[in-house]
């Protein structure tokens, strides 16, 4: 059964997944599908891999075991990213916003390499300087690539909030990093 679960929908793998009929390989399907959305999703909310992964793990199991419960499945991915949403705001209020800086390798004679990192991680601390409700928007527009329409399905609120909150995270990304832009340009 395992390679056939390719040709499964969401809704059959999740109806299979409640009722226990091989639940090992209905999950491992469900994973393969969307394990790579849900980390990108909580790796650019939290902009830590430790803690990213931390949550990425607790989804799936809090998925697994919210799959036991009678409830009707329509939207599989919605669902898997709103266990991560919850999760991510959980752990943004335990460690209270504080924002750790990542070691990374020292590259020798790689300039180019290292700007771009450098580059890299002021986009990430900037994201994580952003109030949440406007990171939030950011990372399901700009790393999920959802609609607006579906941002304001997933987060309850009208397209013309979205819109605004949108906007005002690029400005604000904008506002943050015009200091290091303007030094690189100098370069």
């Amino acid at each position: 059964m395992n390679n056939d679960l390719e040709k499964y929908s969401d809704y059959e793998l999740f109806k299979l997944l409640s009722n226990g009929r091989e639940s090992e390989y209905v999950f491992k399907e469900i994973y393969r599908r969307y394990s790579g959305r849900v980390y990108t999703y909580c790796r650019k909310f939290l902009g830590n891999r430790e803690d990213a992964m931390d949550v990425f793990q607790d989804t799936f199991i809090k998925f697994y075991e919210s799959s036991k419960q009678e409830r009707e499945m329509t939207n599989l991915p919605a669902f898997l990213l709103r266990i991560a949403r919850n999760l991510c705001l959980n752990s943004l209020r335990l460690r209270k916003n504080s924002v750790e800086l990542k070691d990374y390798m020292k590259i020798e004679n790689a300039n180019e390499i290292r700007e771009q990192t450098e580059l890299l991680n002021l986009i990430q601390n900037a994201l994580t300087n952003l109030p949440t409700e406007l990171r939030e928007i950011f990372i399901l527009r700009e790393y999920q690539g959802m609609s607006y329409q579906e941002i304001a399905e997933f987060l309850g609120i009208s397209m013309s909030n979205v819109k605004i909150r949108i906007f005002r995270a690029k400005e604000k990304l904008r506002e943050i990093l015009q200091p290091y832009i303007s030094e690189l340009s100098k370069l």
